[in-house]
């Protein structure tokens, strides 16, 4: 069964470019193209593709803020924003709109497409310099923890893997286990350190691992 993909680009270059890369996969098939949130809003909910790539910066509505109103009407719907932007604020308001992934445009197109994969398995796809930004946000914010210290051996193990990048398949694969298996142990995870998903655990995680001077 394929994955469907909608893409919400106004740069027809760039849309014809996402277009080509998502026909190159044969897992993968591409069931709509919009230049705008406001025809996206129209459209996607009658197609109802499994993951939408989501561009930032659209003329009339924001991305973010079609982000925001295709959540409202399709909860379970995967959006990965796909943008030149690295810039924190632009991020998190794309985060908190409820976005399940952040790439940049120049990302390769395996990257691309992996990503679809891990957002249409529940995974969070991020770009490296992304990621990055993502935990050095949480750790200025975050409080000391201790939380992780009630993890089991395997749960600390993939709690290191997920703050090292790796995406659950990689994950899976390093510990010899499922995707759902590790999909398990993060919900785990997430319990034990009372955080909501796994950006907070790692972010715990890493300030707790933090050497004090």
């Amino acid at each position: 069964m394929k994955k469907t993909v909608a893409i919400v680009e106004d740069d027809s270059g760039l849309r014809n470019q996402l277009i080509k890369i998502l026909g190159s996969a044969s897992d993968i098939e591409c069931i709509g193209n919009f230049t705008t949130g406001e025809e996206a809003l129209k459209h996607i909910p009658e197609n109802l593709p499994d993951v939408v790539l989501m561009d930032i910066k659209l003329p009339g509505m924001s991305g973010i803020q079609c982000v925001s109103e295709l959540k409202s009407l399709l909860p379970k719907i995967q959006i990965i924003m796909v943008t030149v932007y690295e810039d924190s604020d632009r991020i998190f308001k794309a985060l908190k709109a409820g976005a399940n992934g952040y790439l940049i445009k120049s990302s390769p197109p395996e990257q691309l497409l992996e990503a679809v994969r891990d957002a249409y398995r529940g995974g969070a796809p991020m770009s490296s310099p992304i990621a990055q930004k993502v935990v050095q946000y949480f750790h200025s914010v975050a409080p000391t923890s201790a939380d992780a210290e009630n993890l089991s051996p395997r749960e600390r193990q993939v709690l290191e893997l997920l703050s090292s990048g790796f995406i659950y398949k990689e994950i899976g694969d390093q510990l010899n286990i499922g995707v759902e298996t590790v999909r398990t142990y993060v919900k785990g995870i997430c319990n034990k350190m009372h955080v909501r998903s796994r950006l907070e655990a790692i972010a715990k995680f890493q300030n707790k691992s933090e050497p004090r001077h």
